[in-house]
């Protein structure tokens, strides 16, 4: 009915590799790389490259929800015109958005014949 000492002894704890150990953390950081932080670094480079390319007649947004047209770019801001005869001068840096979409525009089917 009790176990005895003898069988209790017996179950030894088996010897852990330490590659069996590291091998699943490998894994899971693979896989939060190609899930998390090779997307978020192609999206901000993205990014980067929009805001880089900004020029005068852009429409654009801030990050403080100021919306506007480009009238002039320089290295490091850009003057915003929010309404008629109101300007203002903005960092490139907090730019969020740009609302022009050349693409789009270029992207319409021709009209059929």
């Amino acid at each position: 009915m009790f176990v005895t000492e003898a069988y209790a002894q017996a179950a030894g704890a088996p010897a852990s590799d330490p590659l069996t150990m590291l091998l699943p953390m490998v894994l899971i950081f693979g896989i939060f790389y190609f899930l998390v932080i090779r997307p978020q670094n192609k999206r901000m480079k993205d990014h980067k490259a929009k805001i880089a390319s900004v020029k005068r007649g852009d429409d654009v947004a801030t990050g403080g929800g100021i919306v506007g047209k480009v009238v002039h770019v320089r290295e490091d801001k850009i003057e915003v015109e929010i309404a008629p005869n109101v300007r203002v001068k903005v960092l490139k840096g907090t730019l969020s958005d740009i609302l022009t979409k050349p693409e789009a525009i270029s992207a319409t089917p021709k009209e059929a014949k």
